[in-house]
This record gives C-alpha cells, structure tokens and sequence, in this order.
C-alpha cells in the first residue's frame, strides 16, 4: 500500500511538471475584416498568423497556442478598446497586423501600458519607432520612411520633381505625405500642395480636380486599399492620367488585382515581399493558397507569418516569460529568418530590418499568369530602406 501510494505520488508530480512545462500563448489578430483595408490584410492576416503557429508548433510540441481575431473598423476607439478586453479580460498575451495607423498608434500605447507585445505588421507610420517608440513594439513589414524613399526617391530621379498630394485624412497618410514631401525636396523637388480625403470615400472626383489644377508632373497618392485603388479608376476616367502621373505611395498586389493590369500597368512601388520573388517567397505563397485558394499573399499577410514565427522563437528563447517587454528584447537579440522575409534583424527602436524591393507593374502583355504582375526594378538593403537610428526621435535610442 505504501510503494503504491508513493507510484501514484511519484506519476502526479511527473504530470504537475509537465503541465508547468506547458506554455500557453493567445495571440490576436486585430484587422480590418470589412473595410478599405480587408482585402490587403484582414483574413490573409489571420492565416498568415496561423501558418507561422502551425510551423512553430512542429518543433515545439509543449506550447498551446490560440489565435482569435477581431474587427477595429478603422475606428482608434473601438480598436483601444478590443485591445483592452483582450489584454485584461482574455489573456492575450501579443496583437498583431492592424492594418490602420490611427488605430495601431492607441493599440501601441496600451500595449506598453499593460506590458503586451504589439507585433506592428500592418500599419505604416514611421513614428512607431520614431516619437511613439515603445520597448513593446516591433514594426515589421515597411513604414513611411521606406516608402518615401523607395517609390517617391525613384520617381524624382526620373523626373518626376513637382508633386501634390492626395491624402487619407488620418495618421497614416499625413505620415506617408510628410516623409515623402522630406524626400521631394531634399532632392531638388518642388511640393506644390495637398488635399486631405476621409478614409473609405467613393468619390474623389472634387479632391481628383484640385490635384489636376495644380499642374504638376506626379500626384501623390498618400493612401491606401480601396481608396488608392478608387483614386486611381476615377483619375483615368476623367483623363487626369494623360497628362500627369500617379505615384501609388501604398500599392498592394491586391490592389493590382482588384484594377487590373490595364489599369495599373506602368505604376512604380515599393514592397517588402512578392509571392514570385524566390524559392522562399514561393514556398510561402504556396502555404497560403491551400488556406486561400485562388489568391497570393500581400505583403501585410506575408508581415503576419514572419513577424508571428520570430515572436513564438523569442518566447522560446526566453524560457516561456511572457512579460511583453522581455520577449520584445528577446526578438531584438535573436537574427530574424523566414521562408518570406529571409534574414534580417530587429533593431534597438523596434524596427525590423530587411530588404524593400522596388517594383513596376507589367503589361497586360508581359505576365505569364494568375498573379504575376511585377518587374523587380532594384533590390534596396535594409540598411538603406528604413531610416538611420542617427534620425530616430525615439526616446530610449543610444545615438
């Protein structure tokens, strides 16, 4: 009786120990599922979230992790708010995507607040390592800066050296319009104006005139979605394009494949990733399209899986601490590597680095099928694609 109860002590305490080895994890993807932006991050966010779980968790059989989803709806009210009930209400240990700058600058606070992680995959405003910096945050897939530099820099090289701005009137846009007018000028280019638009209009056709009136070589589309892609249908139905040139500052592949290469033939931009890139980009694209058949990845959804799969290793590394600012300093030490992203690192501001690629939509006649829409027109390094630490306003940056 007494060998028995000691077996039976002896099995309880090897079933207490492996259930204290188990690490759980609640990961939320908090995305656009019904507005401008559903069709660039949204259900594409959440499976690429789930794929980099999925491949974690084949080496990694004592974490049990869960991803839920909502809808911010654009709006920085509601998505502050989901990301409070998920921070204390359903143990929700990390946020990622939120595909709108507004809403990730209030969600890149609480994170810091309630000591989470923001995985920033989404949103482009540059000040999220910059004055908004938070030792909770990684920025993952591009920015404003990289943006600016990439599409708008090209574009005043080539001549293209009078601009005026289309604007989503919120965070993002004022960002995206501001470092690219810094990157106009630095280069001998002249800003002639802007017009501000609310996000998820219908009709540009007033903002669209102002533009046209104003006579310069490139009208700055500082937006995003539906409304780069509106602006754009509506700029070739009133002739605009005949004269002047479009600089699509944000373009997805979605966004090509929404207007069509007729339409979109000939538009310059600025990606981190494109399914048809290299045997990495296309074993993910290929992962992607068994959960979404019929559809290549955008960046955004490519943003997800690389920025999900180095946060489960940092955890990892760190021994399952969940404190959101130790796994963010955890990701800061160990080299990112991904099938989408391939290598890179994350910098002291939080801002992952990796190469952008500067790309042109092909002619209708140039592609060779479903999805395949770019020409790569330069390769930019990581350390030329983001801004200098030298130049962060990040408060806790070491210049």
């Amino acid at each position: 009786m007494k060998a028995f109860s000691i077996a039976v002590l002896g099995a309880s305490l090897l079933l207490a120990s492996a259930a204290y080895s188990q690490t759980t994890l609640k990961i939320g993807v908090l995305t656009d599922l019904s507005g401008p932006y559903a069709d660039l991050s949204g259900q594409g966010s959440i499976i690429g979230t789930q794929l980099a779980v999925d491949e974690f968790k084949t080496q990694h059989k004592d974490f049990t992790i869960e991803v839920i989803s909502a809808d911010h709806q654009n709006k920085p009210d509601i998505g502050g708010t989901i990301a409070r009930k998920w921070f204390d209400q359903e143990g929700v240990d990390a946020i990622i995507d939120v595909a709108n700058s507004g809403v990730a600058l209030a969600v890149n606070q609480i994170a810091k607040d309630k000591d989470k992680v923001f995985l920033a995959t989404g949103p482009a405003t540059s000040d999220l390592t910059g004055k908004a910096c938070s030792p909770n945050t990684v920025h993952w897939t591009y920015d404003t800066y990289a943006l600016s530099h990439g599409t708008g820099g090209a574009l005043v090289k080539a001549g293209g050296d009078t601009w005026f701005f289309l604007t989503a009137d919120y965070a993002f846009g004022q960002a995206l319009e501001r470092d690219t007018s810094s990157v106009i000028v630095a280069q001998g280019g002249k800003v002639a104006g802007s017009v501000k638009h609310p996000l998820n209009t219908s009709d540009f056709s007033s903002f669209l005139l102002q533009a046209q009136s104003a006579k310069t070589k490139i009208i700055g589309l500082a937006n995003a979605g539906a409304d780069t892609v509106n602006a754009i249908k509506q700029a070739s139905e009133f002739g605009i394009t005949e004269n002047t040139k479009l600089a699509a500052l944000l373009f997805f592949i979605t966004d090509v494949h929404s207007l069509g290469l007729k339409a979109s033939h000939g538009l310059v931009l600025t990606e981190a990733y494109y399914w048809d890139l290299n045997d990495g980009s296309r074993a993910f694209a290929k992962r992607f399209a068994e959960k979404a058949p019929g559809r290549a990845p955008s960046q955004i959804h490519a943003g997800a899986y690389s920025a999900t799969l180095h946060y489960l290793k940092a955890v990892a590394a760190a021994s399952g601490n969940k404190s959101g600012a130790a796994v963010v300093s955890e990701m800061k030490k160990l080299p990112t590597s991904d099938a989408a992203f391939g290598e890179g690192s994350v910098r002291e501001d939080g801002r992952h680095l990796h190469e952008m690629y500067l790309f042109e939509v092909k002619k209708p006649e140039e592609s060779k099928g479903a999805w395949d829409y770019y020409k790569l027109l330069a390769t930019i390094p990581a350390n030329d694609a983001f801004r200098p630490l030298s130049e962060s306003a990040c408060p806790f940056v070491k210049k």
